[in-house]
């Protein structure tokens, strides 16, 4: 018998079978169920809230389930098309996950503290990362050894603060397509700035948070770090896929386009083979021509 991968689509005999990318058990198992005490719930998480067990609000792993494989199912499209999704995640359990995650999907992130206006003044982040890059060109091109000792210094420590703030965006040339958040209460300025442009939200969201302003809930515990290991575990995989797929469907192209350009003769051969037709053609018309000339070159000697 075969053994299913997570995520795997299997076809037979017009059945099909999904093996959903985490599980019930993997999600209990974390801790994703601990919701924050009783007297600290927002009711609007009241649809995601199972029960309450000494004062403390347990979450509903089955709705947990089903809510993460809809947002890696659409995190999975955005990765498809070759779009960037931010991942956000300041808080001192999720920093090292998300970063970690992340660049195994070279996805850019955030884990240090979020800069007011990263998203809606996109244009002045992109100039303090090209300030970066230029301090960096300083250092390799030899300029860097003609300023003094205390210049340095300044440049070094300017260079070091942007990197931590900034590093991980490097490569981010144009706004993200989607934000995904650990704790969507910490992170509100970034969701207040994606909801401002319009990018959708997906967040893991506990018991203390308004789930309204978010576009894609996840309902969980987003203090404990197996809980975030564990849904970012499912999306990443999603996204894997999504990449996955972008990779064989530009390979099936170019070898169609290869294939199309090995059969269809290049510009410059067309016109040689238009011009070959045309020659004989030509030369009839030479032949035809001939006999009329002569004829009428004897009438005027005559």
């Amino acid at each position: 018998m075969r053994v299913k991968r997570k995520g795997e689509n299997y076809k037979s005999k017009n059945i099909i079978i999904f093996i959903m990318r985490t599980n019930f058990e993997e999600l209990l198992e974390a801790g994703a169920h601990f919701g924050h005490l009783k007297r600290k719930w927002n009711p609007a998480m009241a649809p995601y809230i199972f029960m309450e067990r000494n004062g403390i609000h347990i979450i509903d792993l089955n709705k947990t389930v089903v809510k993460i494989e809809e947002a890696a199912e659409a995190l999975k499209n955005i990765a498809k098309s070759g779009r960037k999704i931010l991942f956000v995640g300041t808080k001192k359990q999720a920093q090292e996950v998300v970063a970690e995650k992340s660049k195994e999907v070279n996805m850019p992130y955030i884990t240090e503290r979020w800069a007011g206006g990263m998203l809606t003044n996109f244009p002045t982040i992109r100039k303090a990362v090209k300030k970066m890059s230029s301090i960096d060109k300083m250092m390799n091109d030899g300029t860097f050894d003609n300023i003094s000792k205390r210049e340095k210094l300044q440049i070094v420590r300017q260079r070091e603060k942007l990197e931590k703030n900034l590093g991980s965006i490097a490569d981010l040339t144009r706004l993200p397509s989607a934000l995904f958040v650990i704790d969507v209460m910490k992170e509100h300025i970034a969701v207040a700035e994606a909801q401002r442009l319009g990018i959708p939200v997906f967040g893991i969201v506990d018991t203390n948070s308004n789930p309204n302003n978010i576009d894609f809930v996840i309902p969980a515990n987003d203090d404990a770090t197996e809980s975030i290991a564990v849904i970012l575990n499912a999306v990443v995989g999603a996204i894997k896929e999504g990449l996955e797929e972008r990779k064989i469907e530009k390979a099936d192209e170019a070898a169609a386009q290869k294939q199309e350009g090995e059969e269809a003769p290049a510009p410059k051969e067309r016109r040689q083979r238009v011009r070959k037709q045309a020659e004989p053609k030509e030369a009839e018309k030479v032949a035809e021509a001939a006999p009329k000339a002569e004829a009428e070159e004897a009438a005027e000697a005559e």
